[in-house]
């Protein structure tokens, strides 16, 4: 369970960057859509998922202290 969180965590993270990244680059090149999402919809969706992976890591963190 402990490296399912870890992979989940560092996975969400990257996604969440990745989303974040293309919109703010759409953003800022004028392009309002991209494949049929507004761009503030992707936004949000990459932040939902770097949430996501931070509460994953804190698991980790919270069972890792457990165990110690």
């Amino acid at each position: 369970m402990n490296a399912l969180l870890l992979w989940f965590g560092q996975a969400a993270g990257l996604a969440g960057s990745v989303l974040c990244l293309l919109a703010l680059g759409m953003r800022i090149a004028g392009k309002y859509w991209l494949a049929g999402f507004q761009v503030g919809t992707l936004l949000q969706a990459g932040t939902a998922a770097m949430v996501f992976g931070a509460l994953c890591f804190l698991a980790w963190l919270v069972d890792n202290a457990r165990k110690r």
